[in-house]
């Protein structure tokens, strides 16, 4: 038999495929080709990350020099990040479909730790956010377009047992399926009074989620509650365009209705006697541990910014204490100098989030007037005339970093902004001596273990840190706080600054 030809094997092989104008394509690789526009341009990613009791997600976010938007690095090898599709250089755009991008940077880092063990991170790769930019692409526009479908967010609920109606809704399964089901509400009733609506999809009750449960350990869970019930719930088509996605729905993605016992934020300006309270962390019955506040000094400071007995220390100057040791948090207060903003809740909210398993710092967002969040109470405000650390209270204050060599050194690069007095802080190595001592970058370096280096060059300035042996103490101020002491007249010495030892610093989080 006469073998055929790569060419006729070929031919005969096209033949087989055949476009008919009246019928359409016939060519399996024509019919899954991707339309070429959808694809141009900038496309921003959703990474899904869902970790485990003490893991970490494994990447740091930072702020950089030069860089806009919150940059994604170091994203651990086999780390939850990874997996989940983040890389090294990604800008972040939304956090649980919250758009972040020009949000402050702590609060971003807060928003994620607040997630709990699961996070929906929407983000762009480095090259496509540049040029975005510079396409003058709306970046907000381009997150909700990546949504596509139009879709409502789940509502988290706390409904309130009343008198004769009890909690008003009731619950029934799905198409008879396991772990779906369907609510149904009473008109006027307190679940519709607290946002739920008739016919919404029940996805988790009590910490508990409704995929887990059979539909008699769901209505005897309702039953037997004593006096209220928090739910996630979701309209029936909402929940279909998720699954269709195949995104994920949990708490922290949700709009919040009628939840009790919200933080609140205390502002508190030091005193010549101090605050007027005691910090101590306890053991709770339940087992958490939490930073108490105690033995509140009648018309103290801290008596004047709300604080009361018992309350429980979520946040200091917005980074979370939630897992911080006693002796970390004693620091962050007394780095912050004379002023100092606590978040906080009483006893019994956070008993209640810790049932939930969420953190109260969650949906939490400061209503301060501007105007409390600045000004000091007259009684407190400091003297027109006086020592700098008062009259200057409003500036950033330096900080004195104290550093001990490590295998690769200090764990910092020096640099220089062309045009910019004074050397600088370039890079800071994540989890070296720099980084746990306090140094961020763009800080400006004033001293070098006591001598002044501000009038010097960088050369100058690397020479003396080199010539510091094991320990380095370093004066340093970030550039607005700089330039405005600087503008003030204000000498920046150390009789200003307050010693920092910590872990991070705010523009560099591990998460």
């Amino acid at each position: 038999m006469k073998q055929k030809t790569g060419l006729e094997g070929a031919m005969e092989l096209t033949q087989k495929f055949t476009f008919n104008p009246k019928e359409g394509i016939d060519n399996p690789a024509l019919v899954i080709t991707d339309d070429p526009e959808r694809e141009s341009g900038p496309t921003p990613r959703l990474c899904q990350m869902r970790r485990e009791k003490g893991e970490s997600f494994g990447f740091y976010l930072r702020l950089e020099l030069g860089l806009r938007g919150h940059v994604v690095r170091e994203v651990e090898p086999w780390s939850v990040a990874e997996r989940s599709g983040l890389r090294d250089g990604d800008r972040l755009l939304e956090v649980n479909q919250d758009f972040v991008d020009t949000e402050e940077h702590w609060k971003v880092v807060r928003k994620i730790q607040a997630s709990g063990q699961q996070v929906s991170l929407l983000v762009l790769g480095g090259g496509e956010y540049e040029q975005a930019l510079a396409e003058g692409r709306d970046l907000l526009a381009l997150a909700r377009e990546h949504r596509g479908e139009a879709t409502t967010r789940p509502r988290l609920c706390h409904v309130t047992r009343e008198h004769g109606a009890g909690l008003g809704f009731t619950v029934s399964a799905v198409d008879g399926r396991k772990g779906k089901f369907c609510v149904t509400t009473m008109a006027g009733g307190p679940a519709e009074k607290a946002g739920v609506r008739s016919g919404d999809r029940l996805l988790w009750i009590n910490g508990a989620s409704a995929s887990d449960l059979t539909h008699s350990a769901l209505s005897k869970m309702i039953r037997t509650c004593v006096g209220h019930v928090t739910v996630l719930v979701i309209e029936s088509a909402s929940e279909q365009s998720y699954a269709r996605r195949g995104v994920s729905i949990f708490p922290a993605m949700a709009e919040i209705h009628n939840l009790p016992h919200r933080p609140r934020t205390l502002h508190l300006v030091q005193c010549p006697a101090g605050y007027g309270f005691l910090l101590r962390q306890e053991k709770m019955p339940s087992g958490r541990i939490v930073h108490a506040l105690r033995e509140v000094e009648p018309d103290s400071p801290a008596e004047r910014a709300g604080m009361r007995e018992g309350d429980q220390l979520l946040a200091v100057n917005g980074e979370a204490a939630e897992g911080l040791e006693h002796e970390d948090v004693v620091s962050r207060v007394r780095s912050s100098g004379r002023r100092v903003a606590f978040t906080a809740i009483d006893s019994q909210g956070g008993d209640y989030y810790y049932q939930l398993g969420l953190s109260p710092l969650l949906f939490y967002e400061d209503d301060t007037p501007e105007k409390e969040k600045t000004v000091p109470p007259p009684a407190l405000a400091a003297p027109p005339a006086g020592p700098p650390h008062e009259a200057h209270s409003e500036l950033p204050l330096p900080r004195i970093c104290q550093l001990e060599r490590g295998p690769k050194g200090f764990g910092f690069r020096l640099s220089c902004v062309q045009d910019e007095p004074g050397t600088c802080i370039g890079q800071v190595a994540a989890g070296g001596p720099g980084q746990r001592a306090g140094l961020r970058a763009g800080d400006v370096v004033v001293e070098v273990n006591g001598q002044s280096v501000a009038e010097e060059p960088l050369e100058e300035v690397a020479r003396r840190m080199k010539e510091a042996g094991p320990r380095l103490d370093v004066l340093v101020v970030d550039r607005r706080g700089y330039g405005a002491l600087k503008q003030s007249g204000t000498p920046v010495a150390a009789s200003l600054a307050h010693a920092t030892q910590v872990r991070k610093g705010p523009n560099n989080s591990f998460i």
